[in-house]
């Protein structure tokens, strides 16, 4: 568990990734295998949305997130057509239950924010997903307190993300913390 007083208290800017750090990135997943599993269902009445919910949780467990559509429809035999609508609901799902923040990370960042110190999330990914992500979390008075960057956008403008951060906040590079995964 992260906890302020474990941070250097020289630092002016405390940048954090988002997945695995700030929450659980398993929780996303398994709300949109969910949301996909009850759409499969009710479009073609099969597979039962409790067994593709199980199997996909299993699969997430066991082998990780990668190919687990490509794995589902061998073991369901349904259509790839839906491989479109699996991957958008990435994007624009709209979650049934708001994401959690890691045990200690909302007293975290209070007492960032009380030590007159900046948040940054600097997060991997595609961009709208990791904004749906942002956007699915009870930040509450904390949201205001917030900059987000996001480390495909500025390397896809051919910026070094942490360099950027720097520049435009107008800190050296040793005035910041930046925690991953």
């Amino acid at each position: 568990m992260l906890r302020y007083q474990d941070f250097p208290t020289d630092k002016k800017v405390f940048i954090f990734e988002l997945d695995d750090v700030i929450y659980p990135k398993r929780d996303y997943l398994l709300q949109v295998y969910y949301l996909f599993a009850n759409f499969l269902e009710f479009t073609e009445t099969f597979p039962p949305q409790a067994d593709l919910v199980t199997f996909f949780k299993n699969h997430l467990d066991s082998q990780g997130e990668d190919m687990i559509f490509e794995h589902a429809t061998e073991v369901f035999h349904f259509d790839l057509k839906y491989k479109e609508h699996f991957e958008r609901l990435f994007v624009n799902a709209v979650l049934p239950v708001k994401l959690l923040m890691k045990d200690g990370i909302p007293e975290l960042l209070t007492a960032i924010v009380n030590a007159d110190k900046q948040i940054c999330i600097l997060t991997k990914g595609n961009p709208l997903m990791q904004l749906n992500k942002i956007k699915h979390m009870e930040w509450g008075p904390l949201a205001s307190k917030l900059k987000v960057y996001f480390v495909d956008e500025l390397k896809f403008r051919n910026l070094e993300p942490l360099d950027y951060i720097a520049e435009e906040l107008q800190i050296a590079k040793n005035d910041f913390i930046y925690q991953d995964c």
